[in-house]
């Protein structure tokens, strides 16, 4: 990867874009430091990249063990990956909050990385939230009082059979392994469950509204990236510290995308 015709580019009000980078082009030295860069800034947005699925696949493989969710809908010769499509939903267009991929797992995906494959008319945005500065702003009071808190993540919107995950524990204030920072570890309340020490009371479920508090907190508008997608775009984002949701309100055209996620790795 020539640095010289690299340009990167902050974004507002997190994350960052890569412009001059061919994914196929980057070399080991270059991948770990695009890793760090990414668990820095939240998520990464790699521009004209004109690439294949199977380019796709080898980069991911590069960046970690690629896993997949269970459920989902692979993509036809490239099973790493599944489908994120709004084509024959046209009459129960597709729901999206802001969530963490697949976070009811022992083990996460670090990272998502979703390509550009056709992109519609207008509208089809995603969204990311900054959950490093969720974390940061909040009080110090109730910094202390979920120092080590766990959250009990579950399965929802999916069908899985027994042999599955469906529920973990994870701590609500998440260390990040790369940057060394703290974030506020959430998914959509509805797969927040339960707060560790603090009792499930039947008339006054305090846990989950600690939990949409948390999560309403994290979504400010004024703390979010809008993603508009163009063509060749790859966004690579890290689980710990962020979570998206794609905008289906007034989408005209087609929406594919590809997605791929990918495991933690040892830390360079």
């Amino acid at each position: 990867m020539s640095t010289e015709i690299v340009d990167f580019r902050a974004l507002s009000p997190f994350g960052i874009e890569a412009i001059g980078i061919n994914i196929n082009e980057i070399n080991d030295k270059d991948l770990v430091s695009l890793k760090h860069t990414i668990a820095s800034n939240g998520f990464l947005i790699f521009r004209k990249q004109a690439v294949s699925d199977a380019d796709f696949v080898a980069f991911l493989s590069r960046l970690g063990p690629m896993t997949f969710t269970a459920g989902e809908i692979p993509v036809s010769d490239r099973p790493e990956l599944n489908v994120v499509s709004n084509i024959g939903r046209t009459d129960r267009p597709p729901r999206s909050v802001f969530h963490t991929d697949t976070s009811y797992v022992a083990r996460p995906p670090a990272f998502t990385a979703l390509r550009a494959v056709t992109i519609p008319a207008s509208g089809g945005a995603t969204l990311f939230s900054d959950q490093y500065r969720a974390y940061e702003t909040l009080p110090a009071t109730v910094k202390a009082q979920l120092a080590d808190a766990r959250v009990l993540h579950v399965m929802s919107g999916l069908t899985l059979d027994d042999r599955q995950e469906t529920q973990s524990w994870h701590p609500l204030l998440l260390p990040h392994p790369l940057s060394g920072r703290l974030a506020l570890f959430l998914s959509t309340p509805e797969r927040c469950q339960a707060i560790s020490g603090i009792a499930v009371d039947a008339r006054c479920d305090r846990a989950r509204r600690i939990v949409r508090l948390l999560y309403q907190h994290s979504i400010r508008h004024y703390r979010l990236y809008r993603h508009r997608w163009q063509p060749g775009d790859i966004a690579v984002w890290d689980n710990r510290c962020t979570m998206h949701r794609a905008d289906h309100s007034q989408v005209i055209g087609d929406r594919v995308l590809h997605r791929g996620l990918v495991l933690d790795a040892p830390i360079f």
